[in-house]
């Protein structure tokens, strides 16, 4: 990806910026199903090695790191959520097919945070709905913000089967594919960074789903979330990560033969000091996601802000340290040649992709206040 992603970063028309020869690659060498488990065709590989792998995909480019933590995450939960003939019908299609990627919708234009705190009230739910008809649920609304949104073969949505009850109790989780009648893409959003990876928009009107398409129980969709997405965090938190990680290395590079005053600015202690903090950061973001990840895996004994923090901290991080590598490119930094602005861009969606981070504080303040 590294050859490309600085030519598709710089595509006028978003959607020109996703690569189907990327994702066909990482199909060829088996990172699309790195979370399946063998007899699916996958590597059965753990939450702390998917980790590892997402943020070294991030180093190359945080929108491709995206497509397939994305895709990786949402494999493990079709695998623990699904019943057996759910996994029948839906894995082996996606296991087989190279540009075989996966979606999952919750956000939409007036629903956003309050699913990430959670908000628990009847006057917070999703606009999106599915409505009981006969033997069917009909399923209507509009998603948006959606990573891999116009390029997945199945989407998770998220919608209110409740009209008296919040979206935590009264939501549900559907399997839908892509070519259910009714199902659409809208706009492809134009975003500052994390090019690579398409956020769209998906519409729905009037889908007809049956009751073997509901993940898990009707109303029980938050429940999907609690039980099956320990791991989504700290997969965003190393996606952001990498990029920090990137930043650091063209850091290191620069000053390390860049002259001025006389010496090369990392002999400039004031430099030194920066790299060194630089650094430090990296690897405790790095250990609070491997933490994250290797308790997600054992998610009866997980600490419940590891679902939050580990993002936050890693998102902070890296945030300073791409601004404080443009810092030490000078001029030159600003200079899309030396490819840090475009670090710079990317490191800022991670300030609010997968839940903003006050959104996400405000939730970890809340698990620790019911621990008092």
């Amino acid at each position: 990806m590294t050859p490309a992603a600085a030519t598709l970063d710089r595509c006028p028309n978003p959607e020109e910026c996703f690569s189907w020869e990327i994702v066909e690659a990482a199909s060829r060498v088996g990172i699309r199903t790195l979370t399946l488990k063998k007899e699916f065709g996958g590597a059965g590989i753990d939450s702390p090695t998917t980790a590892m792998v997402i943020e070294e995909l991030a180093r190359g480019d945080l929108g491709v790191s995206v497509i397939f933590a994305q895709t990786l995450k949402i494999a493990q939960t079709l695998q623990r959520a699904c019943t057996p003939e759910q996994a029948a019908r839906f894995i082996p299609p996606f296991a087989a097919n190279p540009r075989g990627l996966l979606a999952i919708c919750f956000t939409e234009p007036e629903t956003s945070s309050d699913y990430i705190i959670p908000y628990d009230d009847p006057g917070a739910q999703y606009r999106t709905t599915a409505v009981r008809q006969g033997d069917a649920w009909v399923l209507d609304g509009k998603k948006h913000f959606i990573s891999n949104g116009n390029r997945a073969m199945l989407y998770l949505v998220f919608a209110q089967t409740d009209s008296a009850a919040s979206l935590v109790r009264g939501s549900t989780c559907f399997l839908v594919l892509r070519e259910t009648p009714g199902l659409s893409i809208g706009r492809v959003h134009d975003k500052m960074g994390e090019r690579l990876v398409n956020n769209a928009e998906v519409i729905f009107r009037g889908c007809r789903l049956r009751d073997d398409q509901i993940l898990g129980k009707a109303n029980g969709g938050f429940e999907i979330l609690r039980q099956f997405f320990p791991a989504s965090n700290a997969y965003a938190a190393a996606s952001v990560l990498g990029v920090a990680t990137a930043a650091y290395g063209r850091a290191l590079e620069w000053t390390r033969t860049r002259v001025q005053g006389g010496k090369r600015l990392i002999d400039h202690d004031t430099t030194a000091q920066d790299l060194a903090e630089m650094r430090m950061l990296i690897d405790a973001a790095r250990a609070y996601v491997h933490s994250a990840a290797e308790a997600a895996d054992r998610p009866g004994s997980m600490d419940p802000t590891l679902g939050a923090l580990p993002k936050v901290f890693a998102a902070r991080t890296a945030w300073w340290v791409v601004t404080r590598a443009l810092e030490l490119h000078g001029g030159y930094g600003y200079m899309r040649d030396a490819g840090v602005e475009k670090l710079v861009r990317d490191a800022a969606a991670f300030l609010h992709s997968d839940g903003a981070n006050r959104s996400l504080l405000l939730k970890a303040a809340r698990f620790i206040r019911e621990d008092l």
